[in-house]
């Protein structure tokens, strides 16, 4: 696949959008020269200019979409109509593809804030796209086979691709998009739990992290379930199983299905 010539324009540089750019320029696919970010705030891309010189940056949504070949729509979901406004008349809609990070923005909507010829890709990536560690769900609307291979190469770069059905976004958001936070949380506990038995922070913090890159591989390798795992380390009457049935006494599995449930966009 030759992207050598491909120009890519990301409307919004913030957490999102800032996050696809620096994954974008760290990759290989994409050259940082092919990119072009707009954004209100001045401050923010010069940020981004400072990490990738070869980036061009504007405060007018309407120039960076010229000769753009992908239009990645990266700003909140409130804001989607509003940017369509400024920027649909400028699209050509037989060459341009319009990609959303927009969460709860459907095809339908998208549809008829654009055109309804448009090309368009919903992409729900979360925030470790930007050390190439995401997982982005894809899911296409009027779009050629050649076209979702794609936009899929692009964000396959920056982690793993998941290509869905729109129905299936929201699930997927609830599970990656949002459960990124979910995982920072139990770093978080898990820290206070060692510092509260004498470790200090941020060697808590290491071997947190340490051992849930340990549980990833160890899953990754074998291909195995997480309850075979456990049963490796829970001899009986030792440590571990008591620890274990003191969080799911206190509802460690229920909160985390209730609050993965709580955050699905249907």
């Amino acid at each position: 696949m030759d992207t050598t010539t491909l120009r890519i324009a990301v409307i919004g540089g913030g957490n999102m959008g800032g996050a696809i750019v620096r994954g974008m320029a760290r990759g290989r696919l994409v050259r940082p020269d092919q990119i072009t970010v707009s954004d209100i705030n001045q401050k923010i891309l010069d940020q981004l200019k400072e990490f990738a010189p070869g980036l061009t940056t504007t405060t007018s949504n309407v120039a960076a979409i010229q000769n753009a070949d992908i239009i990645i729509v990266a700003v909140k979901p409130w804001l989607v109509a509003t940017i369509a406004a400024e920027i649909k008349a400028g699209i050509d809609y037989r060459q341009q593809l319009i990609v959303s990070i927009a969460a709860g923005v459907d095809f339908t909507t998208l549809s008829e804030l654009f055109s309804p010829a448009a090309a368009l890709f919903r992409v729900i990536p979360n925030t470790a796209i930007e050390v190439l560690q995401s997982v982005s769900v894809i899911s296409s609307h009027n779009v050629t086979a050649q076209q979702q291979e794609l936009v899929a190469a692009i964000f396959e770069e920056s982690g793993k691709v998941f290509l869905v059905p729109e129905t299936q976004l929201g699930a997927f958001t609830s599970l990656s998009s949002c459960g990124i936070a979910y995982a920072f949380r139990y770093i978080r506990a898990a820290m206070e739990g060692g510092v509260e038995m004498g470790i200090y922070p941020e060697q808590a913090k290491q071997v947190v992290l340490q051992t849930l890159r340990g549980a990833i591989d160890l899953l990754e390798a074998g291909g195995g379930h997480p309850e075979a795992e456990i049963d490796k380390v829970t001899t009986p009457g030792g440590i571990t199983i008591k620890g274990l049935n003191e969080m799911e006494a206190q509802g460690f599995s229920s909160a985390v299905i209730k609050g993965l449930k709580a955050s699905h966009l249907k």
